[in-house]
């Protein structure tokens, strides 16, 4: 995307700071006329975020906004565009370089970059930048972001781990720093979690012409939907497994429901999307990083709405819909995957049989599913 469809921006996010900032480096070195962005959130329990701006000599301005509704990632949403669109005023960046702060997710501000800037400001690429040694450690530590210092505001429950993997998986660069602690396994799990990726090393010039090669926003939100996520495939390298359990009968929703603590303790990583029989209609999401699990209710199986309403569902969607399609369920499925080190495949694939509902059980059908118990009302919030 060039100059004139406005100021380039690329966006850098990641729990590794130093790997952020050798990569943020690393562009104003290399790009002439580059500035970086960053508002740092160390101190928003003090009531402010600061924000400073940086060339290749070091920091040129400075300034404080104050939070918005006790919310960090909220004051910056509020200030990022207006400072962005000052500099594209200015006339004098050719790349401006967002500098996220350690716990804040690209995808929010992928969105707000390309929903609020206009045609001053041009979103050219989104970075993760990873030290290849910290991905595992990263994505095994299940405390509070609150526990690590790294919370965004009073209410921010997220963990280190479900942080990591969205800010791994959503960014379609991932920049990889040299680590002489890292191994074959460090660099074959960060491949098997975002296969997708261009891994670029942090150092090389293929970091700058990433930093330019454009960017869809709306295709980025739509290889993370759980509808339609971009999922890894079967994967085996370097002691490190990704496994695709994929099957077209229910689950039984009490017998998963006990089994919930070993297959999240099963990987380092796992999601997907699956379907409950005593909720034959839901299309529900599963995200687990860190020995903790997220289910929530992402909307409908396609299975389920009359035909008027397709037309109303993006393309994308009604394409996954049709790699699962069955010719009695529609797109009602299992489709789970778990990547790790050390992953037990055999094992977790007779757990996850086991959880479905049996032959006897299959053949009372949606009547008798039913009356099946409710056991997932209480992580859906369901009264």
């Amino acid at each position: 995307m060039g100059r004139g469809h406005g100021l380039p921006v690329v966006i850098v996010a990641g729990l590794h700071a130093e790997a952020r900032k050798e990569v943020v480096e690393r562009l104003l070195r290399t790009v002439p006329g580059s500035v970086a962005l960053h508002h740092d959130l160390t101190g928003a329990s003090d009531g402010s975020v600061l924000r400073s701006v940086r060339d290749a000599s070091g920091i040129i301005a400075s300034g404080e906004t104050p939070l918005v509704n006790d919310c960090a990632c909220c004051a910056l949403r509020e200030d990022l565009v207006p400072e962005l669109e000052r500099m594209a005023d200015g006339g004098l960046a050719r790349l401006a370089v967002v500098e996220l702060w350690d716990s804040v997710e690209p995808k929010a501000m992928a969105e707000v970059v390309v929903g609020h800037g206009g045609r001053r400001l041009a979103l050219t690429n989104v970075i993760t930048a990873v030290d290849p040694a910290l991905v595992l450690p990263c994505l095994g530590n299940g405390d509070d972001l609150a526990e690590a210092g790294l919370a965004a505001a009073p209410t921010d429950r997220r963990t280190v781990a479900d942080t990591w993997a969205r800010q791994v998986e959503y960014a379609p660069v991932l920049a990889v720093v040299d680590s002489a602690e890292a191994d074959e396994e460090d660099h074959a799990l960060l491949a098997q979690l975002h296969p997708t990726a261009r891994r670029v090393p942090a150092g090389s010039g293929a970091l700058v012409e990433a930093a330019f090669a454009g960017f869809d926003v709306e295709a980025a939100a739509a290889a993370q939907h759980p509808a339609c996520a971009l999922l890894p495939q079967d994967a085996d390298e370097a002691g490190v497994t990704t496994f695709v359990w994929r099957r077209h009968r229910p689950f039984h929703p009490e017998r998963l429901y006990q089994a919930l603590e070993d297959l999240c303790c099963a990987a380092a990583r796992s999601r997907g999307r699956f379907w409950l029989a005593d909720r034959p209609d839901t299309l529900l999401a599963w995200d687990a990083a860190g020995g903790a699990l997220s289910v929530e209710d992402a909307g409908p199986w396609l299975a389920s709405l009359p035909d008027a309403a397709w037309e109303m569902v993006p393309p994308v969607r009604r394409a996954a819909a049709a790699l699962d399609w069955h010719p009695d369920h529609g797109d009602c499925c299992q489709h789970l995957v778990f990547t790790s080190p050390g992953l037990d495949r055999d094992g977790l694939e007779r757990l996850l049989d086991s959880c479905l509902l049996t032959d006897a059980e299959y053949r009372a059908g949606r009547e008798g599913w039913k009356h099946l118990p409710a056991a997932f009302d209480s992580l859906l919030d369901v009264a």
